[in-house]
């Protein structure tokens, strides 16, 4: 690609901040770059997104992204954006989120890539190797604690009422140690991060041009919010992980197709690579109201599902939302099922408490609704669903066969509050 980067995120409202207007002009040859990520679960979440959407774009207009484990940094926690401090993780258990992270991280960038193939490393394999004795008289002595104090994230931490420990306060030597570690051995002149990594990043900045007389970069990218502030990533059941292990791609699919019309545009900016002219005029047709509800949503699900997900899961994700929908044409089958039965309301009734009991007596049972006389006004009304086909008869008796796989039950209240049912004998 031709264009320049830095131009090109510009146009996307993908940068918040630049530590110097020189690194568009050093864009425009091929760089070394690094974006860091602590170890503190086996999994990115949909937060971290931004990060590898920003490594992915990078290396698709020919600069080399360096990948960075914290598995030194994540022993500590970073201070930055946290009102309390991390709990403490187990070697053991940093040893495993560090190979997982890893694992799932080669998933989106090409490694094969001709002129820039990403390098993935981890702090801890020269932290490990540096006595804190060492690090406080060589490294340690270049930080003003002035300048440490002034950082938002430490004044932040402070001010409140847990306050801050020493390990946490210098956690930003050792993240600054870490730039000038890269730009020395592996000539990366550009860390990236989020906003609230701007003084980590600066940090690094400083300590580098002390010990080099070299200036290096730094570029932070808005953290994913909603128009009402609250940070995107977040669902019922915690955080909206990128393993499917921990989060399926139906899941997946569905928080994103449910994000409001005021962040659907963003987010179409920030996590996809649609080209920006197609967003543009997604949005203009958002503002003057000609576009079908759902639109932009959709596109948005389709497009990270399948970067995250790969093709296979996306299908996965569209077949499952297509079955669940009360009223679909869709056959719903046991794997169906099973694939939503962690994501969506559910109970477990005895067969006897099933087989041969009226519909009413059932969506009771299993608190679907509150009362028989709720269930019977629901069939009237036309909003009573067993698995995804209208009940019309509030006498109706549920019978063996309508267990699906001989497990399951799929009942639904309206086109939203849907519940599964597992039967046991």
């Amino acid at each position: 690609m031709k264009e320049n980067i830095i131009k090109h995120l510009k146009r996307r409202q993908f940068i918040d901040a630049l530590t110097s207007d020189e690194l568009m002009k050093r864009a425009d040859k091929p760089l070394k770059f690094y974006i860091g990520f602590d170890p503190t679960a086996e999994s990115l979440h949909l937060g971290n997104l931004v990060g590898i959407v920003a490594l992915t774009w990078f290396q698709k207009f020919g600069h080399t992204p360096v990948v960075l484990l914290g598995g030194a940094t994540g022993k500590i926690g970073d201070p930055s954006g946290k009102s309390t401090e991390r709990p403490v993780l187990t070697k053991e258990l940093l040893k495993h989120n560090v190979s997982s992270i890893k694992k799932q991280l080669e998933n989106f960038l090409d490694f094969d890539h001709p002129s820039a193939k990403p390098l993935v490393l981890n702090n801890d394999d020269w932290f490990s190797k540096i006595s804190f004795t060492d690090f406080l008289r060589d490294v340690g002595k270049q930080f003003r604690i002035g300048v440490m104090l002034g950082k938002e994230s430490v004044r932040a931490r402070i001010q409140s009422k847990e306050g801050m420990s020493f390990t946490e306060f210098s956690y930003q030597t050792l993240q600054a140690y870490d730039f000038y570690h890269l730009y020395k051995e592996h000539d990366v002149c550009l860390q990236i991060g989020g906003s609230d990594q701007w003084g980590n990043i600066t940090a690094g900045m400083d300590y580098t041009k002390k010990e080099t007389g070299d200036s290096v970069f730094g570029m932070t990218f808005p953290l994913l919010t909603s128009s009402d502030g609250k940070k995107f990533g977040k669902s019922e059941g915690g955080a909206l992980w990128l393993s499917q292990d921990l989060c399926s791609p139906y899941k997946f699919y569905q928080y994103l197709f449910r994000v409001a019309d005021a962040d659907v545009i963003n987010l179409l900016k920030m996590l996809t690579f649609m080209d920006i002219e197609e967003i543009e005029e997604l949005e203009k047709q958002i503002d003057e109201g000609t576009l079908p509800p759902n639109t932009a949503q959709k596109k948005l699900a389709e497009e990270v599902t399948r970067f995250v997900h790969k093709e296979k899961g996306l299908q996965t994700a569209i077949k499952v939302t297509k079955a669940a929908s009360p009223g679909s044409t869709a056959t719903l089958d046991l794997s169906t099922l099973k694939e939503i039965k962690e994501d969506i309301p559910s109970a477990s009734l005895e067969v006897s408490d099933v087989v041969g009991k009226k519909y009413v007596e059932v969506v009771v049972q299993a608190e679907l609704l509150q009362s028989k006389g709720e269930a019977v006004r629901l069939i009237k009304n036309g909003g009573a669903y067993l698995n995804n086909k209208k009940i019309e008869d509030p006498a109706f008796m549920l019978e063996k066969t309508d267990l699906i796989g001989g497990e399951f039950l799929l009942v639904s209240a309206g086109k939203k509050r849907r519940m599964l049912i597992e039967v046991t004998k």
